[in-house]
């Protein structure tokens, strides 16, 4: 099986979107992207399980990335895709198979870029970390990710989403003592001890630092809670689950260190942790990046809302890592992702086409 790369790019992404792809089963459409690449002779194609990495070698002084994943959320009765109007309907439109599809028609259609690039397809970003396709990558062959600048074609509705947020996941505990609930003075309850907890959450201001230009908006928020032995005992534990999105002005070791400080008294554990990604829009080839695809200098594009943050995380923090700087920028919709009614913007694909292309070959 293969994919006509030529076809336009709404044709494309609704034959990728038609190729079930649901994390972990990524294959059957990795198989035609690869056999659809090696046909091209200005790309070197190398795998790596189910990702692939495409590019050109034409001695640049500069090499970009675009990059994109290929896999879905699970369905929801929302396959095969439909037209509706300007709209196309289906899992994955916008998360993200319109920016995979406007970078394979690039891969195809631009033979000769004014840059080398670096097109990446990879597998398992919608699921636990140690599947992640571009961190198995960045591992075993970071010299396959070495770059001057990357952009990562996640929805962010055509415009530029500069780093992301960093994101702790914590459990405070409560302590207290066991008792029969009819002699409840004789223990202490942990569920009621909580509430202190909760107090510092409804407590809290969400800081808004501006990291390089741009405002981040931070979140403090208790996301589960458990607690409880039986119907006629007193507890004595009580764990709240809280999620802290922090700017990337900060590191996860000063994020941590930032919310034991907060609860100091209870019990602290760290559950998961990512840091962000700075928005290294100050990087000249970012920079240029920027320009091209609003049409104006970064200060006035931040001023229009053309270039915002990245309120959330994405795998721009992978390319952080690696010391690339890197930004999302896709046609879809952030708000649809996951949706049962997920669809994207069928003119807004063009559109991110035709700007990402020009950059590419002014």
């Amino acid at each position: 099986m293969r994919l006509d790369l030529f076809s336009d790019v709404a044709e494309l992404t609704r034959a990728l979107v038609d190729i079930e792809s649901v994390s972990g089963a990524e294959k059957a459409l990795v198989d035609a992207l690869e056999v659809s690449l090696r046909e091209l002779p200005h790309l070197t194609v190398e795998r790596d399980g189910d990702t692939l990495v495409a590019r050109t070698g034409l001695g640049r002084p500069e090499r970009v990335i675009l990059a994109g994943h290929s896999d879905t959320v699970p369905l929801n009765g929302n396959l095969p895709s439909r037209i509706e109007g300007t709209r196309l309907y289906g899992c994955g439109t916008s998360d993200m198979k319109s920016g995979l599809a406007v970078m394979l028609r690039l891969a195809a259609t631009v033979p000769e870029p004014n840059r080398d690039v670096t097109y990446l397809v990879y597998e398992c970003e919608e699921v636990e970390a140690e599947r992640n396709g571009l961190r198995r990558l960045g591992a075993n062959r970071p010299d396959l990710l070495r770059g001057d600048f990357a952009v990562l074609l996640e929805s962010s509705l055509g415009e530029i989403e500069g780093g992301c947020q960093g994101t702790l996941r914590i459990e405070v505990t409560a302590r207290g003592e066991r008792a029969h609930s009819a002699r409840a003075w004789t223990g202490s309850n942990a569920i009621h001890t909580a509430g202190a907890i909760l107090d510092v959450l409804r407590a809290y201001e969400p800081s808004r630092p501006v990291v390089d230009g741009l405002q981040f908006h931070e979140g403090l928020n208790a996301v589960g809670i458990r607690g409880g032995v039986a119907g006629n005992v007193i507890p004595d534990e009580c764990v709240v689950t809280i999620n802290y999105r922090f700017a990337p002005d900060k590191s996860v070791a000063q994020a941590e260190a930032w919310l034991r400080e907060l609860f100091t008294g209870f019990e602290v554990t760290v559950i998961d942790a990512a840091g962000g990604a700075r928005p290294g829009l100050t990087d000249p080839v970012a920079a240029a990046f920027a320009e091209a695809i609003t049409g104006c200098g970064l200060a006035e594009a931040v001023a229009q809302d053309k270039v915002r943050a990245k309120l959330g995380w994405t795998d721009v923090a992978r390319f952080a890592e690696l010391g690339v700087p890197a930004v999302n920028c896709g046609p879809g919709d952030p708000s649809l992702a996951h949706t049962k009614g997920e669809y994207v913007e069928i003119p807004r694909i063009f559109a991110c086409e035709e700007r990402i292309r020009a950059w590419l070959t002014a």
